[in-house]
């Protein structure tokens, strides 16, 4: 008797739109959510459903819908380098991965209209870049440049800033928007850690990654000092600011791993990843010491 082949779903299952929407990607821009949260100071009772809100918006909202427009439109190179990825599966069938993108994207926008005009334009901004990043005929990440720095304000400084916004209900201080921009900023560095394990594909593919453009061993600098430099900044700003221990303990953290990038610098693709775990452990770490370094 001849075998038939199970026919593909003609709409997705809750698991393949979760799987669309990549879970395990929401940790940092909900960790910058926290920091944001804790740096606007005392939340009142009745800034906790908008804090709540927000928490919705920077993760499976903005951050899942970066994952669903960049796996709309790389679905070609996946299907070729990671055919098990849920839309070149067939799990996510036809144009589905679109329509969640599209869905996902509308459904931020309403979220963020109800904490107001500062969250509306930082998500309005974030959900821009999500686009741009992955989408023609910008395609940001086709180069590290602009890649990079599009997913380091995006995961960091969009949501430090709309967490501060939501829990205050009105514009946050110009301390915060100088701290979330500043390790934004150091959010470039992370990007490229990520980027040294695939730098013969992105050759192969035109893809003009840092590593690609500078070299391993010079993207593999770049990256550690602008994680560390940033930090540098921001032990000043708390010097000044009256956080002495604070800033000591910021600082201890950059020396940490300035003290270890020598090791990366020496083996930048065989160490990209032991760096990432340790260097991002301890910047992340001093994202939050300064959050409630600052808050009133």
């Amino acid at each position: 008797m001849a075998q038939t082949t199970p026919a593909s779903p003609r709409v997705p299952t809750p698991g393949a739109v979760l799987a669309l929407l990549k879970p395990v990607t929401w940790f940092p821009p909900m960790w910058a959510f926290a920091c944001g949260a804790i740096s606007a100071g005392q939340i009142t009772s009745d800034r906790w459903i908008a804090v709540g809100l927000g928490v919705l918006l920077a993760g499976p909202l903005l951050c899942g819908t970066s994952q669903a427009v960049n796996d709309w439109f790389d679905r070609h190179v996946d299907a070729i380098n990671e055919p098990d990825r849920v839309i070149p599966s067939g799990r996510m069938p036809g144009r589905w991965g679109l329509w969640v993108a599209i869905f996902n994207s509308i459904l931020s926008m309403i979220v963020a209209a109800l904490l107001g005009t500062t969250v509306f334009v930082a998500a309005a901004i974030g959900l821009a870049l999500a686009w741009a990043y992955s989408a023609p005929p910008f395609r940001l990440k086709r180069n590290g440049w602009w890649g990079n720095t599009a997913c380091g304000f995006s995961y960091e400084t969009l949501p430090w800033i709309t967490a501060a916004a939501a829990a205050l209900g009105t514009v946050p201080s110009g301390e915060i928007f100088i701290i979330a921009f500043l390790y934004g900023l150091g959010a470039l560095g992370i990007m490229t850690l990520n980027d040294f394990k695939s730098m013969e594909g992105d050759t192969k593919m035109g893809i003009a990654s840092l590593p690609v453009q500078m070299g391993a061993r010079a993207a593999a600098m770049f990256a550690g000092l602008s994680m560390i430099v940033p930090q540098l900044v921001v032990v000043g700003l708390l010097l000044v600011w009256s956080h002495a221990w604070s800033a000591a303990a910021v600082g201890a953290l950059a020396l940490a791993q300035a003290v270890a990038l020598p090791r990366l610098v020496a083996d930048p693709k065989g160490k990209a990843i032991w760096y990432s775990a340790l260097g991002v452990g301890l910047y992340v770490t001093g994202m939050m010491i300064t959050a409630f370094a600052i808050r009133p």
